[in-house]
């Protein structure tokens, strides 16, 4: 009792100076909707935080210095190899401090999943429309930290100076930044100091990678979960939810024990990935030496959509005003055209439609065809130019050759696209067409039945009020979900509880269905409450 009062006392000694209590209040209160697709934000929060922890342990051991050395560690086949101290470090940790290896490989994987689940997102709050207003700053702030995840990733594995990273470096620093008109010298000698590779590359990106990067993200992340937090969450339609409400579970105590658990969850599976699925195995291939290029390999899968790009535009040489241009320079001109297209795409549809109203409701993507269409080509554009990026592994496993391999992904990057479109297009209007039936006959019911004069119906369940004679009366399309099965609508029943081989005891049987049934009628209540408009 006596310390419960002086944590009370200490509680309001804090209120009064800072008057936090209504803030905490509200906070506590904060109701965050359940549906499965939110987690994905999550999934890349969860990412960077193990990103930041891991990277942490593994800065304490890398020395990004390029000044060269002889190796003389655990791993013999590089033994008496000359390297620079960059890459010594590098096998170190993988070879010679205690978890190292481990380390590296969930660091690694998780700048995978970080930069995946950031893509998968995004695409949710396309689809859905949840970038309308008053959310477009939210798609800004996600686009960009979309985009310099990309560069950290591309930095991060630049640094162990190994013989891949080094070739993408090469590839995209040394030629793409030479192949600038005017000024592309100066750039070279401005990043390199001097001829590629140079003595300074690695420390700089070491910088980069470790503390300019991460801390413009942390600022981004923090504003990302500042405006959701101030704007309220979007919701999928549904009963009792409208523009003006949020229906869900409270932040404490449901939402932070599953997001615990969810976080818990998303490290294991990183820690397993990182303890049995090698990665970057950066002693097969050696050192960094500028006359050797590493053949069949490829970066991460968040740049091979420029890598591939560069391998289909043709060999073109433009000479302007007595500078020549490489077709190299098309992805310094393309990146900036998707990336500006990206970041701008809410106003760009909110001129083509003059929808300036305010959403807190999503869409789903069968009712908003021509978006769900532009986004099916979207993905069908980078899917080609990934897979473009490995036309040399293509030919060499299906014994095809490699230049009709480069002219077939060409051809692809050219009409792939536009077929997604018309397919996603005429799949939405389908869907759309198959809502409106269920909504205007009802669902059907598996069952047969003869009439007086022999024709045979299968009978449908209303989902409804009927007419006098028996009929459906025509329901209208909300924008939610419709029941398209029986089982949907309860009418099959529902699956016991319990195991996968054991049910659930009676008493705890019992004690479930109490509890549904008394979720059921405060949900039948806020729906009461909204018809009523109360």
């Amino acid at each position: 009792m006596a310390t419960r009062n002086r944590l009370a006392e200490q509680a309001d000694a804090a209120d009064e100076r800072y008057r936090a209590a209504a803030f905490v209040k509200r906070s506590i209160n904060k109701v965050f909707p359940t549906h499965w697709s939110f987690l994905l934000g999550e999934i890349a929060l969860y990412s960077f935080i193990i990103l930041l922890l891991s990277g942490v342990y593994l800065t304490l051991f890398f020395d990004p210095s390029m000044t060269e050395v002889v190796y003389n560690g655990r791993f013999q086949p590089l033994r008496g190899v000359t390297m620079s101290r960059a890459y010594e470090s590098a096998l170190d940790i993988s070879f010679d401090v205690r978890g190292g290896l481990f380390v590296r490989q969930v660091h690694h994987w998780s700048a995978l999943l970080f930069s995946a689940s950031m893509i998968v997102h995004l695409c949710r709050v396309f689809f859905t429309g949840a970038f309308r207003k008053p959310r477009e700053a939210n798609w800004v702030i996600g686009s960009i930290l979309l985009i310099l995840a990309m560069f950290e990733g591309f930095f991060g594995y630049s640094l162990p100076d190994d013989l891949l990273s080094g070739t993408g470096l090469r590839a995209a620093f040394a030629g793409i930044t030479m192949s600038a008109p005017v000024i592309g010298t100066w750039l070279q000698w401005l990043m390199f100091s001097g001829d590629f590779p140079g003595d300074i590359i690695i420390p700089r990106l070491y910088i980069a990678h470790v503390l300019l990067i991460p801390g413009i993200m942390l600022a981004l992340i923090a504003a990302h979960i500042a405006l959701v937090w101030y704007q309220k969450h979007t919701q999928y339609p549904g009963p009792g939810r409208s523009e003006h409400n949020v229906i869900g579970t409270r932040i404490v105590p449901v939402f932070s024990l599953d997001q615990g658990a969810f976080f818990a969850f998303t490290l294991g599976v990183l820690a397993i990935m990182g303890g049995i699925l090698q990665i970057n195995p950066i002693w097969n291939l050696g050192p960094y030496n500028p006359s050797q290029v590493s053949a069949g390999t490829q970066p991460d899968f968040y740049m091979m959509w420029t890598d591939g790009f560069l391998r289909l535009f043709p060999a073109w040489e433009l000479h302007l005003f007595g500078h020549m241009v490489p077709g190299a320079f098309s992805v310094a001109l393309m990146m900036p055209v998707i990336f500006g297209v990206l970041i701008g795409y809410p106003w760009i549809e909110k001129r083509l439609t003059g929808d300036r109203a305010r959403h807190n409701l999503l869409q789903r993507p069968r009712d908003v065809p021509v978006r769900t269409a532009i986004g099916a080509m979207s993905l069908m554009f980078y899917l080609v130019l990934t897979l473009a990026c490995v036309n040399d592994i293509i030919a060499l496993q299906f014994h095809i050759s490699l230049n009709a391999t480069t002219w077939g992904f060409r051809i692809a990057l050219l009409f792939a696209p536009p077929l997604a479109y018309f397919a996603a297009y005429r799949l939405c209007l389908g869907l759309q067409r198959g809502d409106r039936a269920v909504l205007e006959h009802g669902i059907e019911t598996g069952v047969v039945q003869r009439l007086p004069h022999g024709e045979y119906i299968e009978l449908h369940q209303p989902l409804g009020p009927v007419d006098a004679h028996g009929h459906p009366i025509p329901m209208e399309y909300q924008g939610a979900k419709v029941p398209r099965k029986m089982n949907e609508l309860g009418i099959a029943g529902r699956p016991g509880t319990g195991s996968f081989f054991l049910a659930d005891p009676p008493a705890e049987r019992d004690l479930n269905a109490e509890v549904e049934r008394e979720a059921e009628h405060r949900q039948l209540a806020v729906l009461r409450h909204a018809q009523n408009g109360e």
